[in-house]
This record gives C-alpha cells, sequence and structure tokens, in this order.
C-alpha cells in the first residue's frame, strides 16, 4: 500500500474518461467488489499468510500461484464475461491495479468470525469502507489541478512535483484506482458462507447448526445494508455449494453416501441455508428498493455437473486431482515422511477431467462449467444475465 499513500501525498488522480472499458454489457459495470471466501479469492490469503506451492495454478494464472485451484475461479469468468481485468486482492500491494475493482475475499473467511481466517465479512467491509474512502479522499486532493503525465496513462498534478515525487508516480504507474463515481456504478459480488457450515459439522449438531443460519445470515444482512449506505445498488450473491459432495467431506465420513456421492445431512443443511439465505435477499429487494438484487443458485449448478460428471466429461466427482487420502491425508503441493516413506500431494496429469482438485476446491474446468450455466441467468432469481444485474 505504499505506493497509494505516496501518491495520496502528491495528489495524484484520474478522470473517468480514462477508465478502459471492453464491455459491451447493457449495464457497462465500470468495476466488480467481491466478499467472499476461497472459492472467490484471488490473492488475499496468499498475501497475508505466505503463497500457495505449486502445482496450485498449474493450469492458468499461476505465476505465482493465489488462487486455491489450478487456474481460474467462477469470480474470474465473471470478469472475462463483463470485459474486465481480474480482480486483485485488496491485501495485495505488489503489482496491484484497482482501478477496475478490488477483491475482498480471503480463504477460509465466513461471515461471522471463526477459527480459519480473521477476514470475516464485517471485516471486509470494513476494508471496502476504507478503501472508498482514501480513494474519495486522493481525487478530492487532486481535482484543483491535473495534467497527463507522459510516463502514465492517467492524469496528475504538475504543481510543485518534486523529482522525487516523479520517480514515485513512475514506479507507482501500475498502481491504479477507480473513479468516486464507479462506486455506485459497479458490481457487488458474494460467494461466502460455506465456511461457517463447515465449522459447525465439527463442532455443532446438526439441530446446532440449524438454529445458528438466522445469526449466520443478520451478518450478511448488516453487510448488504452497509454497502447500500455506501452507494452500491447492484448485488450478484451466490447461495452456498453442496458441501456434502466435497471429497474433503465425503471421502473421510463412516456412513453411507447418496447416489451422488455425497453426505446427504450435510447437503440438506446447505439448503436451509440457502432457503433462508434467498428469504433475506427478497427482503433485501422489498426494503432496498433501489438496488437490483440477483440471487444465483451456485448449489444447483454444481450438484447437476457433480450427478452429471461423466456425460459431461469428467470422472468420479470424488477423485480429486491434487493431494491425498490414501495411505494418509496429505495437502496438495505438500509432502510427509512416514514409515521411512516420501508421500507426496502431487497433482493428477488431466485437471481438465476433474472436478475437485484439491478436494475442497474446484477444477478450473469445473468453474468454467459452472460459470458457463450461471452467468446467463437461467439459475438466477430474477433470471437475468449478469450483464443485466443492475437497477
Amino acid at each position: 500500500m505504499f505506493c497509494i499513500l505516496g501518491l495520496l501525498a502528491l495528489g495524484w488522480a484520474m478522470t473517468e474518461s480514462d477508465l478502459v472499458s471492453g464491455s459491451s454489457s447493457s449495464c457497462n459495470f465500470p468495476a466488480i467488489y467481491n466478499f467472499g471466501d476461497s472459492n472467490s479469492d484471488t490473492g488475499g490469503r496468499s498475501a497475508a499468510f505466505g503463497q500457495f506451492p505449486p502445482p496450485y495454478g498449474k493450469t492458468n494464472l499461476g505465476n505465482p500461484p493465489k488462487r486455491l485451484s489450478d487456474g481460474r475461479l467462477i469470480l474470474d469468468f465473471i470478469t472475462e464475461k463483463l470485459g474486465l481485468p481480474y480482480l486483485n486482492a485488496y491485501l495485495d500491494s505488489i503489482g496491484t491495479n484497482f482501478q477496475h475493482g478490488a477483491n475482498f475475499a480471503t480463504g477460509g473467511s465466513g461471515i461471522l468470525p471463526g477459527p480459519i481466517s480473521p477476514f470475516y465479512l464485517g471485516i471486509q467491509i470494513s476494508q471496502f469502507r476504507e478503501f472508498k474512502s482514501r480513494t474519495t479522499e486522493l481525487y478530492r486532493k487532486s481535482s484543483d489541478s491535473v495534467s497527463l503525465h507522459p510516463k502514465l496513462n492517467s492524469f496528475v498534478r504538475t504543481d510543485n512535483i518534486s523529482n522525487y515525487g516523479v520517480g514515485m508516480i513512475e514506479k507507482c504507474s501500475r498502481v491504479s484506482l477507480p473513479h468516486p463515481d464507479d462506486f455506485s456504478k459497479a458490481l457487488y459480488t458474494f460467494d461466502i458462507g460455506h465456511n461457517d457450515l463447515a465449522v459447525g459439522f465439527y463442532n455443532m449438531t446438526v439441530d446446532q447448526i440449524v438454529t445458528a443460519i438466522p445469526g449466520i445470515l443478520d451478518g450478511f444482512d448488516a453487510a448488504v445494508q452497509e454497502l447500500y449506505g455506501e452507494g452500491a445498488r447492484s448485488f450478484w450473491i451466490h447461495n452456498v455449494s453442496p458441501l456434502g459432495c466435497l471429497p474433503f467431506m465425503a471421502l473421510p465420513y463412516n456412513g453411507t453416501l447418496d447416489q451422488n456421492g455425497c453426505v446427504a445431512y450435510k447437503n440438506d443443511v446447505a439448503q436451509e441455508f440457502n432457503q433462508q439465505l434467498k428469504e433475506r435477499v427478497n427482503r433485501l429487494r422489498n426494503n432496498l428498493s433501489m438496488a437490483a438484487f440477483t440471487y444465483v443458485d451456485i448449489y444447483s449448478a454444481k450438484l447437476s455437473l457433480i450427478s452429471d460428471a461423466k456425460n459431461q466429461g469428467f470422472v468420479d466427482p470424488l477423485k480429486f486431482c491434487c493431494g491425498s487420502f490414501v495411505p494418509t491425508f496429505v495437502k496438495c503441493g505438500m509432502w510427509l515422511q512416514m514409515n521411512e516413506t516420501s508421500i507426496h500431494g502431487d497433482a493428477c496429469s488431466d485437471p481438465q477431467n476433474r472436478i475437485s482438485w484439491d478436494g475442497t476446491h474446484f477444477t478450473d474446468a469445473a468453474n468454467s462449467w459452472i460459470a458457463s450455466r450461471i452467468l446467463n441467468g437461467s439459475m438466477s432469481d430474477p433470471p437475468v444475465p449478469i450483464s443485466n444485474a443492475c437497477p
């Protein structure tokens, strides 16, 4: 963040005409702001706690690996669809560009505070508010005197800039921020709630988890209302996945799996969560009438792929690509010594045929398949494509 702070002091700014939009969508979203967990984390957790090891990123976007997959996430396909660049993580201060949005998602995060990540949804919203406030402050300080800097495709103040200041601008030429007007025109996406339920499966009975769902959703409700108060008007909200179908959940399970190889009771809890989430979204839609809310049924999209994997060109959904459960659990990209034998969590040679990458997260190929089913609006309420998900 040093470059951003330095540019604030110098008074750097851009005009709205500098925004580059490759999108032909009717909403013409200039930016995306995403909130979530590892399903949409494009570098937050790696920036905060250390980079993921190879072979993460082996298929795409892997130098260095910043996603818990072999390649792209559903969020990446969203940005592609809207003609926007891939989102940089808010926590990543190296070579970042926030001109077209920022990603506040962090692997392990939940809606409520939890034991996996400190960056729960409330913290992500606070980070967004700080980002918006500092960006607005920057433009306010820079609006009185601007001209185009020859080495930077943006407008910068030229009065009283020292040689040090010009040098800083050159060094920070890759760091850019959105125009303040873009915050109200942007798309706000959510993919979160999985870790709230996953932690519950290890610490609570099913009845206790179900009882806790309204309180979890209170946190989601508060986050959306806070963003609305900051001017957000377009919301694209994913429900939670069929958690019982994740190999990490299903393979260690001692009971009987359903016809799709899933733990039925965990999927039942996920469906209950999703039903209550949909009711909350409907309530928000009624109360915040100036906004557009699109509820996206990711659960059904993923379950349809899992239940029809062979016909869709994939192998058994429980055969994840990277890591191992046999003879013992080894994380993707890691290794351990067992009885004088080294056991490595290597990757398979055919991730394009696998649904699960590491037992928890989906592959680039699976995410591509799912994105193709949701972005046209056929699995949304209301049934509008993402390019029309604005008021």
